[in-house]
């Protein structure tokens, strides 16, 4: 069957979204990403600062920097995707290089034994929060085709609705569709004009059910999955030291979203009685997104060994904007081809998305300059993440499924350093508790790090590296008749270089 080939035209607007769990979960966590000591120690920096990433967890830190500094980060991802379905196995592998982080802190210090406030920070900073660069491909023989997503769409839609008028184009009629009627009835269009299903009574207009053209059995079939882009965020800081043992910092975080992703399906089967045999159903999706949210933190030095750290953040508030283009060729080998590309972007209203608030809580030991051992523990309830909509679009039943599908979720970060001279010796772990409720879907994340540090004076030099695993559970369409799922064992390997500079 020969290449699909998509040539944007023409704009729609649909007036029924396909936002679900995933989208909700895509843009409210965030990885451990940083500077190169902040990822050495597995990011427990809640309780210490002085490291521009530390600003990410606790505000506070920035007042804990004795003079003026700057950051630069480069990093490299590698992720290993091994995907199993119906006992075949596939690896796939990428990697993405991408500027991390990018922030400086500007320090007044005024120390003064009688004077309440001490010393003044202020922040700029960036820094890429998620990773999106992601890739799988997925080969096994499955009893259910993928008439069933196109015929759970069809069934009640009249064939009046989606049967192409005299000297009327593909494209018109699916642009129509995605303007009158919204992105459910476009499936059906897609699997009529196609052949994949048909309608009970082709001489009634009226007719709202439907049957396949797709004889049960068995078929071979392959998924292609491919998602490139970043979400990231700018901070404005301000930090302030009280006294000699205190330390507070706020945030303004402006958040961005840079997400495309690109889906291939490809289908075969020789099934007796079959008039379709061969499927290709080609989607890709393109979301940009903005948003902010603001943080608070504290430190506290107990003791000169000793300290304490708490940060809270707001959720944030994000305006998304998607779009998403379509094709699908069948193959008959009574009839050839029919290939159905509308060559429309199919753009959504704007929706609103807010993602859980986070708590922190922080402690860390430090042995002089020898070295330090920290924890952080953070919590995030992502059950109460909601879609909203300025548009008149019902979220209902997206949000009630968060509701019922996702919990709370606890993140614990344990990280040291050693000290020697003017080296620096760095490992952390990681372990982040799973969103949903059926760990099935998508399993706990555990990580290590390691990392070295070599401090010239007036700029400092960082490496790190990190490696962590987990285990999901990815449905090809997901909220369809169509259920097929493949389990993924996903590893991630990061190499991080941070300069840093004593301004």
């Amino acid at each position: 069957m020969k290449k699909l080939f998509l040539f944007i035209g023409v704009l729609s607007m649909s007036f029924l979204s396909a936002q679900d769990l995933t989208d909700a979960l895509r843009y409210s966590q965030q990885d451990i990403l940083g500077t190169a000591r902040y990822r050495g120690m597995s990011g427990a920096f809640g309780a210490l600062g002085g490291d521009i990433s530390a600003l990410h967890i606790n505000p506070a830190g920035s007042a804990v920097f004795a003079n003026s500094s700057g950051s630069l980060t480069l990093s490299n991802a590698s992720i290993d995707n091994e995907a199993s379905y119906f006992n075949d196995l596939t690896t796939t592998s990428s990697s993405n290089f991408n500027l991390n982080q990018l922030g400086t802190v500007f320090v007044y210090d005024s120390y003064n034994e009688a004077s309440l406030l001490n010393k003044i920070s202020f922040g700029v900073t960036y820094d890429q929060t998620t990773d999106n660069v992601d890739s799988f491909t997925a080969f096994g023989r499955s009893t259910n085709s993928i008439d069933s997503y196109f015929l759970s769409e069809a069934q009640g839609v009249p064939l009046d609705l989606i049967t192409r008028r005299s000297g009327e184009s593909n494209s018109s009629l699916y642009n129509f569709l995605g303007n009158s009627e919204g992105y459910g009835t476009q499936q059906a269009f897609l699997g009529h004009e196609s052949l994949l299903i048909e309608a009970n009574d082709l001489n009634d207009l009226d007719n709202t059910s439907y049957f396949s053209n797709v004889a049960s059995g068995s078929f071979d079939q392959e998924y292609y999955y491919e998602s490139t882009g970043l979400n990231g965020k700018f901070s404005v800081n301000l930090g302030a030291q009280i006294h000699n043992d205190f330390f507070i910092g706020v945030n303004i975080n402006s958040h961005f979203i840079n997400y495309d992703r690109t889906t291939d399906f490809l289908e075969f089967n020789n099934n007796a009685g079959s008039y379709i045999n061969e499927v290709v159903f080609s989607n890709t999706l393109s979301t940009i997104g903005a948003g902010f949210s603001a943080q608070i933190g504290m430190i506290a030095k107990v003791s000169e060994m000793f300290r304490l750290g708490i940060s809270l953040e707001s959720p944030t508030w994000y305006s998304i904007q998607e779009e998403t283009t379509q094709a699908i060729e069948t193959f008959s080998n009574a009839d050839g081809e029919f290939l159905v590309a509308p060559n429309v972007i199919n753009i959504f209203p704007e929706y609103e998305l807010k993602t859980p608030a986070k708590a922190t809580g922080s402690a860390a030991i430090l042995f002089g300059q020898r070295g330090l051992i920290s924890i952080d523990y953070s919590y995030k309830d992502y059950s109460t993440t909601e879609f909203s909509s300025f548009e008149g679009i019902d979220f209902s039943n997206q949000n009630e499924a968060i509701t019922n599908n996702l919990q709370g979720a606890s993140t614990i970060k344990i990280g040291g350093e050693l000290r020697n001279g003017n080296w620096s010796f760095r490992t952390g772990g990681s372990y982040v508790e799973s969103p949903y409720k059926n760990d099935q879907i998508l399993s706990d994340t555990v990580g290590l790090s390691f990392g070295i540090g070599y401090n010239f004076g007036k700029a400092r030099f960082d490496v790190a590296y990190d490696t962590s695993y987990q285990e999901r559970s990815d449905q090809f369409f997901p909220n369809s008749g169509f259920s097929n799922a493949v389990a993924i064992d996903s590893y991630r390997d990061n190499l991080t270089f941070t300069l840093g500079l004593n301004l």
